[in-house]
């Protein structure tokens, strides 16, 4: 289980988490909406311990990643697969290079059966040819290099995954594409998920339950329908404003 409990952080004057309360429990798929700008990505860096809170505390299976040392932190990281925003793929490695770091075991990392195996499984999970691992990231589609982010995320068979933006600078073909992706795997490898998107429809697609951060706050989580029938006008202007005309089905 993920919890985080009076989360506050700012940088400089600005005052980016506001005392945010955000429970993922094992098994769940989360989704984690709100405007640009808003902090999304930096709580998400909060769980895995990239960036420290100012206050509050933070809980990663009955773990405070606020007060774990180095050695600690590395071996939670290695149960939490990321995936970045951008990919960020390293361009002067090949595919299978790229898969490969996201090995978190030493001993495995290093025996190349072993890791040509992973990744090539990782790669069929994705919907990639096995063939893909010998390209290069330029040679790739964004679709594909956003498919090869995941598979490197999945690499280390991970209990939790964070996916940041999977879908951002997508058309909507391939957008959807990753949105099934993101669901089949949580139901493939029962990893716990959360899914920081601006998407509603993306997001009402996948995640069991949903959170609107606005002004520094969770200002409601629930299921799809607990949201289109709220009353809460942040949550009420968030979907008329930018996502009236979505179609949202599960």
């Amino acid at each position: 289980m993920i919890e985080l409990r009076n989360i506050c952080k700012r940088f400089g004057q600005q005052v980016v988490l506001d005392g945010v309360d955000f429970v993922v429990q094992e098994g769940e798929t989360v989704a984690l909406l709100g405007p640009s700008g808003t902090g999304k990505s930096v709580l998400l860096k909060h769980i895995i311990g990239l960036i420290r809170p100012d206050s509050g505390t933070i809980i990663v299976d009955d773990q405070d990643v606020t007060r774990l040392k180095r050695r600690e932190l590395a071996a939670l990281r290695s149960r939490i697969g990321y995936v970045f925003q951008n990919g960020a793929l390293f361009d002067s490695m090949d595919v299978y290079e790229n898969v490969r770091l996201g090995i978190t075991d030493e001993t495995k990392y290093r025996d190349e059966d072993y890791s040509r195996a992973r990744v090539t499984e990782c790669l069929k999970l994705v919907n990639l040819a096995p063939e893909t691992m010998n390209k290069f990231p330029a040679q790739l589609s964004g679709g594909m290099r956003k498919r090869v982010g995941i598979a490197r995320a999945i690499a280390g068979s991970p209990k939790y995954l964070l996916y940041d933006e999977p879908t951002s600078g997508l058309d909507p073909v391939n957008a959807d594409v990753i949105d099934g992706l993101v669901r089949r795997l949580d139901n493939e490898i029962g990893v716990t998920s959360v899914m920081v998107t601006h998407d509603v429809r993306g997001a009402f697609r996948v995640a069991d339950r949903l959170a609107l951060l606005t002004g520094g706050k969770i200002v409601q989580q629930g299921t799809q329908e607990e949201f289109l029938a709220s009353q809460n006008p942040k949550v009420k202007e968030f979907l008329e404003r930018d996502f009236a005309d979505a179609t949202f089905t599960t």
